[in-house]
């Protein structure tokens, strides 16, 4: 995004963390009373208390939107109500749940969509989402947890956000406030306890957390500070780029996420490449090494050869021809998709 485009839209602040009831609605709620406070004229566009007390006494003397109601298959439904938060054009909406998916009947599909209009609008948004929702962390919070997100969000949504910041416990701090009935109802802790909110799944998701945050923080000073005069006139030396071979099999997708965070990590670009059906003759390896000197690659991803079974052979033979054809380009191999870990007894 511009910097004349970020001149006249509002500013988005996102509070992450590691699982539900670590205290994220909280801290929004907390900062939105404080500019309150300060002046500014501040309103919820949206709230999920969850029936948390301690979260619904933070949101007295707030304003509230009132929610947009829609009718589908004969069930009232409640979501907020973006155009109205827009005509009441405050200087900060609080909007809680950043990855919801919008009841059916909806102007948008998704949350993010409606939080996007309202800072076209001029409007500051504050809101929050658990590190898990990111899309390209789906996969790997599915093979740490054995529990596959059904709601996610884009990347960028986070990358192009204005402040992120963590809202950390550990691990014991948190399953004791789910013991306390702070974070769900009495008679679901235990269920929680046994599965989402294992001591390893927690510690596994607050490193994630930590280091996304991390990430996004970095990324956010790279766009904001202006290049030294002396890297304006010479442009970096040496930039990575990243190719990843996808086959139209049962992992692709999984493939290029991990490549996509690569070449993130690296501050890089990506390059996707389809792998078709061979025919007889076809020097795949050749045409894949021509293409790599061609982009500049410096990074190649693809999928690791498993024993047995056709192509298993083809990838291995392919890996083999690269490695004699691209000097000086690493090789990352991902390996299939493992089965997720078994739920603690």
């Amino acid at each position: 995004m511009t910097s004349a485009a970020r001149a006249h839209r509002g500013e988005l602040k996102v509070y992450v963390g590691m699982a539900a009831g670590v205290g994220k609605t909280y801290a929004m709620l907390q900062e939105g009373r404080e500019r309150l406070r300060s002046g500014q004229d501040v309103v919820i566009g949206w709230l999920e208390t969850h029936g948390r007390a301690e979260t619904a006494a933070q949101a007295e003397g707030l304003e509230v939107v009132p929610a947009l109601q829609v009718t589908h298959r004969g069930v009232v439904l409640r979501d907020m109500d973006t155009a109205a938060v827009i005509a009441r054009r405050p200087e900060v909406a609080l909007v809680d749940e950043l990855a919801h998916t919008n009841a059916p009947g909806m102007p948008h599909p998704k949350r993010h969509h409606d939080v996007a209009g309202i800072l076209d609008a001029g409007i500051d948004v504050i809101s929050t989402m658990n590190v898990q929702h990111l899309e390209s962390l789906n996969d790997r919070v599915f093979e740490l947890t054995g529990v596959r997100v059904r709601e996610t969000v884009p990347d960028r949504v986070l990358l192009e956000a204005d402040e992120v910041s963590l809202v950390d416990l550990t691990p014991e701090i948190l399953q004791a406030r789910l013991r306390a009935g702070k974070v769900y109802p009495q008679e679901r802790v235990d269920t929680a306890l046994l599965n989402f909110f294992t001591a390893h799944n927690l510690s596994a998701l607050r490193e994630v957390a930590l280091r996304e945050v991390a990430g996004a923080v970095d990324e956010q000073i790279q766009r904001d500070v202006p290049p030294a005069r002396d890297q304006a006139v010479h442009p970096k030396l040496l930039s990575e780029r990243v190719m990843v071979l996808a086959e139209p099999v049962r992992g692709a997708q999984r493939l290029v996420r991990r490549a996509w965070r690569t070449a993130r990590r690296l501050g890089g670009d990506l390059d996707v490449v389809a792998l078709v059906p061979r025919r007889a003759g076809d020097d795949l390896a050749e045409v894949i090494a021509l293409m790599a000197r061609e982009r500049g690659v410096t990074r190649l991803v693809m999928m690791a050869p498993r024993p047995g079974g056709v192509l298993t052979r083809l990838r291995r033979d392919l890996l083999g021809a690269l490695l004699e054809r691209l000097d000086g380009v690493d090789v990352m191999l991902v390996a299939a998709e493992p089965a997720p870990p078994a739920a603690a007894p």
